[in-house]
């Protein structure tokens, strides 16, 4: 018996150590996002909307390093109708509980609120995703650092759908 919990307990702590999801929630989950901290310029490239928008965000701890918060600022926007180019928005990520993994909360002056589990893939990448939904779209937030330019992804996907589909996509440089 003794040797079968031992075998459990190194399985669990094998898995712990080799998972960096899981291993990352241990360490300092804020260092994984710290690729993101500063103000960025942003020209959208593509998406759905047809949109052209340029303006800045920024990514900046706040609360004691208790939430990490995005501020947008539009400078410039031509879209068609439907799109809203005085749009505002805040994203506000945070940990429920120490050891628990990072979440976020977006907000917006149309009123949507759209909750997310955040990852990072890999050091350059984070990734926050909403739940899946059986009425309605399922959103993914997309933000990755390469070459010093911070590109960013909007995307949807519908119930039943495998592909995202990018409702804006966007990328600059810090400033």
């Amino acid at each position: 018996m003794r040797g079968l919990v031992t075998a459990a307990a190194l399985f669990a702590l094998n898995l712990v150590q080799s998972d960096p999801a899981l291993s990352a929630t241990a360490e300092d989950p804020w260092k994984a996002l710290s690729f993101l901290e500063g103000t960025w310029d942003a020209r959208t490239q593509s998406g759905s909307a047809g949109a052209q928008v340029s303006g800045t965000y920024t990514f900046k701890a706040e609360l004691k390093h208790h939430v990490l918060a995005r501020h947008s600022e539009p400078a410039a926007c031509k879209g068609p109708k439907a799109f809203d180019c005085n749009h505002s928005d805040l994203l506000y990520v945070y940990q429920e509980a120490e050891g628990q993994p990072l979440r976020a909360i977006y907000l917006d002056n149309e009123g949507h609120v759209i909750h997310y589990a955040v990852s990072t893939p890999d050091s350059t990448t984070a990734l926050f995703v909403s739940e899946a939904s059986p009425s309605g779209p399922q959103f993914q937030l997309v933000y990755q650092l390469k070459d010093a330019v911070m590109s960013g992804k909007f995307q949807m996907r519908m119930p039943g759908q495998a592909d995202w589909k990018s409702y804006l996509e966007w990328s600059g440089a810090k400033k």
